[in-house]
C-alpha cells in the first residue's frame, strides 16, 4: 500500500494507523487494492508499461513508461502536463494496471499516452508541496471575483500544476456561464495560466469527499466510479417513502445506493402478485397498500376506511382470492385469511444481579446525610408507640413534666393547653454585674445558690398588690 507519502514516517498512514496494512487498500481517495501484487510475471514476458497515476483528490490518469523505471506503488512521479510537468503518485502497476485500462479507458491507446519522465527529486516535492498550500487562499479568492462579476456558478475546488505554472479551477452551474472577464482578472491575480472545467453535482461530491447518512465515507470518493441514473422508482419497486430529503445525497441529487439492491427487490417482486388487483369481499372492496418482501406480506385496506388499519396478506391467500373472484365468489372478510402466528417469546438469559436496570447505579453517587438516619428512626417509633397506646400520651406527659418541670403541659390529643391569659413580655438584656461579665448572652450559666429572676418579678408583684395594714403598728407606736 502506498501511504509513505501521507504518513508520517515508516510508511505508517496518519489517518488509519493501521502500519500500512489496511484492508481497504489506503488511505487516499478512489484507492485500489493491488491482488496481484505477490504474484511474479511467466518467464519471457515483459511488464505491463502503463501504470496509473493519482493526482489530488479522485483525479486520475494512465501514463506510460518509456525509460522501463521500477516502480512500486507510492512512488512519487514527474510526468508530462499540458504544458509543463506535473507530479503525481503511483496507484496501480503491473497486470492491474492492464485491467484498470480496460474498465476505465476502454478507447485507450497506449501509443499517444503522456510519459513518465522520472523519479521526481526533492525540488519538485518541495514545490508540489507549495502549490498545495496556495490553493486553500486561491479558492477564496476566485469565489470573491466570481460574486463580483455577478456570475451564477460554484467555483468548489481548485488544483495547481506540479510546477507551479497552471491552475485548474472546477465549478458546478446550472447553465452555460461567460466567464472570459473571471479568467482575465484570475490571471491578473495568480499570475499563473488558469483554465476553468465545468463538473456535476456528482463529480463535485466524489472531489471533496464526505460522510454519507449510513455513517460511512461517500462511495463515489472511496470505490465509485462511474455514475449510474437513479430514478424515483428505485425507490417505489423498495417500498421507500417518496421522501426527498431522505433520498437525496450530499451532492443533492438521489443517492447512488438506490440502485444497490433494486435487482433483488425486482427478482423478488415477481413471486408476488400484482398491486394494482382490488381483492372483492361482501364486506367492501380492498385494495392494496405495500408489500413486505422479507416478510412476505401484501397488506391491504378497505375502500374508506383507511384508518381502520392494514390487513396483512400473504401472497397465496391473496392469489386464492383472486381466483375466487375470477369465479363470481366473494369471501365474507379478508379477516378470516389472515395468519396469525403466535411467538413465544422465552428470554435467553435472566437478569438476576439487574445489570440491565439504567438506573443501578445511581444509588452510589448520592450524599448521605450525618445523623439523618438517627432521626428518622426516632420518630417513626415516636409514632408507632401513639398509635399503638393513645391513652399512654397523658402518662407520658405527666413523666414529662415531672423530668422537666417548666415544660408546658398538653392537654388531651397532643395539644399544648392554652394558657389564661400572659401579658406579652419584652426580653430584656442581662445587667452587667462588676462591669466584666459579657452581656448578650441570655442563656449563661449561673451560680449556685442563686434566684431566678422570674421568681424575684413574682414576689415584687405580689408586695405591690398586697397593701400593707400599717394601723395597728401606728397605734402602738403611739
Amino acid at each position: 500500500m502506498g501511504c509513505t507519502s501521507c504518513g508520517s514516517g515508516g510508511g505508517t498512514p496518519g489517518g488509519c494507523k493501521n502500519n500500512g496494512t489496511c484492508s481497504s487498500g489506503g488511505c487516499n481517495k478512489l484507492e485500489v487494492y493491488d491482488w496481484l501484487a505477490n504474484m511474479e510475471q511467466p518467464n519471457g514476458q515483459t511488464p505491463y508499461d502503463i501504470v496509473e497515476v493519482r493526482f489530488k483528490n479522485s483525479r486520475k490518469g494512465f501514463y506510460r513508461n518509456t525509460k522501463n523505471i521500477s516502480l512500486q506503488v507510492g512512488d512519487i512521479l514527474t510526468v508530462e502536463g499540458g504544458p509543463g510537468k506535473d507530479i503525481g503518485v503511483v496507484s496501480v502497476v503491473g497486470e492491474l494496471a492492464r485491467i484498470q485500462v480496460r474498465k476505465k479507458a476502454p478507447n485507450f491507446k497506449p501509443m499517444e499516452a503522456k510519459r513518465i519522465l522520472g523519479i521526481a527529486e526533492q525540488e519538485d516535492i518541495d514545490r508540489w508541496i507549495q502549490a498545495r498550500t496556495l490553493e486553500k487562499e486561491a479558492i477564496y479568492k476566485a469565489r470573491t471575483l466570481a460574486v463580483n462579476l455577478k456570475l451564477e456558478m460554484k467555483i468548489s475546488d481548485v488544483e495547481y500544476q506540479g510546477d507551479l505554472s497552471k491552475a485548474v479551477f472546477y465549478y458546478t452551474a446550472e447553465g452555460r456561464v461567460d466567464f472570459r472577464q473571471l479568467i482575465k482578472d484570475m490571471a491578473e491575480v495568480f499570475k499563473v495560466r488558469i483554465e476553468m472545467r465545468q463538473i456535476g453535482a456528482r463529480q463535485e461530491a466524489a472531489r471533496l469527499g464526505g460522510i454519507g447518512s449510513c455513517g460511512r465515507e461517500l462511495c463515489c470518493s472511496t470505490w465509485l466510479t462511474d455514475f449510474r441514473s437513479v430514478s424515483t422508482s428505485a425507490a417505489r419497486y423498495q417500498q421507500l417513502s417518496l421522501n426527498p430529503q431522505k433520498l437525496a445525497g450530499q451532492c443533492g441529487k438521489l443517492k447512488c445506493c438506490l440502485n444497490y439492491e433494486l435487482d433483488m427487490y425486482l427478482d423478488a417482486i415477481k413471486a408476488f402478485p400484482k398491486g394494482d388487483t382490488k381483492l372483492r369481499t361482501e364486506k367492501g372492496t380492498a385494495i392494496h397498500i405495500k408489500t413486505d418482501v422479507f416478510k412476505q406480506q401484501m397488506s391491504y385496506a378497505y375502500e374508506g376506511e383507511f384508518g381502520g388499519g392494514l390487513i396483512p396478506l400473504h401472497p397465496d391467500r391473496v392469489r386464492e382470492i383472486l381466483r375466487m373472484n375470477r369465479e363470481g365468489k366473494k369471501p365474507a372478510d379478508l379477516n378470516d385469511y389472515m395468519d396469525i402466528v403466535e411467538v413465544e417469546v422465552e428470554p435467553d438469559y435472566e437478569n438476576a444481579m439487574g445489570q440491565d436496570s439504567l438506573n443501578r447505579f445511581e444509588h452510589l453517587f448520592k450524599k448521605k446525610k450525618k445523623g439523618g438516619n438517627k432521626s428518622k428512626s426516632n420518630n417513626r417509633n415516636r409514632n408507632k408507640n401513639r398509635k399503638n397506646n393513645p391513652q399512654g400520651n397523658k402518662s407520658g406527659n405527666q413523666q414529662a413534666q415531672k423530668a422537666n418541670p417548666n415544660q408546658k403541659p398538653k392537654a388531651e390529643g397532643g395539644e399544648t393547653a392554652a394558657p389564661a391569659k400572659k401579658k406579652q413580655q419584652r426580653r430584656r438584656p442581662p445587667k452587667k454585674q462588676g462591669g466584666n461579665q459579657p452581656a448578650g448572652n441570655v442563656n449563661t450559666p449561673k451560680a449556685e445558690g442563686a434566684k431566678p429572676k422570674n421568681q424575684n418579678k413574682r414576689r415584687s408583684n405580689n408586695n405591690r398588690r398586697k397593701k400593707p395594714n400599717n394601723s395597728g403598728d401606728n397605734a402602738d407606736k403611739k
